[in-house]
């Protein structure tokens, strides 16, 4: 669902200093000016490291603004989802991460913090889908595009550990270790409304957004807006069959192959074998089990009209 700004209060602006190596703080300075140069009331908060931010998050809120701007990525959004739900306060994004997987989603500029800002006062107001992953210890975590479990969780677990080399090569190293020593999984999903699933695999995804991993449409038929998860499973084909699938998925057309899985279901009991984490929103959720829900136009986003 899509409305017109309705404007009114203070304009809260909530910045990372540590998301995307600096750039969350370089691209919140660009839209406070912005803000400010167009007449509106900016309060910032901005905190010397991301739990601080966090802890900011639910000062931001309870100050009751009209707008909470979030410069930074999509794990910078997910942390301070729980105030922003509660309080029912729009949210607008300056991209500042890594991904910009929910920015790329929905229009909002990537490369040019001072557009971004403009959708605060000229944008439109959507309400779109979130995510929670439940842990069977009670903990619950949000997200706002993509939980991955599998070779690509795996490479973001050896990326975090490594400290050499630095840059985009560290994640290409990294990709290539972990394919060195490719293991397939026996995933068993548990989808609400449907029967049960099992099936081996390397990758699984699950979706509120088409995107991870800074533009590759994994789970390319999501819908963000109804109340769905999309499921993408890539089978257990062998190790260099799974290389042919590295362009296909950057298509998006990986989904149209026999050895991928897909289905949908607002929310998803997901197993594996011990040792196997998850991640959403290109941070670490922890250890399956866990139980994944859609949240049906939680969150009103602040989107090109």
């Amino acid at each position: 669902m899509t409305e017109q700004d309705g404007g009114g209060g203070h304009v809260a602006v909530l910045v990372n200093p540590a998301s995307g190596r600096g750039i969350g703080a370089d691209s919140g300075q660009v839209a406070i000016e912005r803000l400010r140069a167009r007449g509106a009331d900016v309060r910032v908060y901005q905190g010397s490291s991301e739990a601080e931010t966090v802890a900011l998050a639910q000062r931001a809120v309870d100050e009751g603004p009209g707008v909470l701007v979030v410069a930074g990525g999509d794990g910078t959004v997910s942390s301070v989802l729980a105030p922003v739900l509660g309080s029912g306060v729009p949210l607008a994004l300056i991209p500042g991460g890594t991904g910009n997987d929910l920015a790329r989603e929905h229009g909002i500029p990537l490369n040019d913090a001072a557009a971004a800002a403009d959708l605060v006062l000229d944008g439109a107001r959507r309400r779109v889908d979130t995510g929670t992953v439940t842990a069977d210890d009670g903990t619950v975590r949000h997200f706002v595009t993509v939980l991955c479990a599998g070779l690509d969780s795996l490479t973001n677990e050896r990326t975090n550990r490594m400290t050499w080399p630095t840059g985009p090569a560290r994640y290409l190293v990294a990709v290539y270790l972990e394919w060195l020593r490719l293991r397939k999984f026996a995933y068993r999903l548990r989808p609400a409304g449907a029967p049960a699933l099992e099936q081996d695999g390397y990758m699984l995804a699950i979706g509120l957004t088409r995107y991870y991993g800074g533009g590759v449409p994994i789970c390319p038929g999501a819908d963000p807006a109804d109340g769905l998860l999309d499921v993408t499973l890539v089978q257990a084909v062998g190790r260099f069959r799974i290389l042919a699938f590295d362009p296909l998925i950057k298509a998006g057309t990986h989904v149209e192959r026999p050895e991928v899985t897909t289905l949908r279901a607002p929310a998803i009991r997901l197993e594996a074998p011990a040792g196997l984490v998850a991640y959403a929103d290109g941070e670490l959720v922890g250890p399956l089990p866990v139980t994944v829900e859609a949240q049906r136009e939680a969150l009103t986003l602040c989107v090109p009209v």
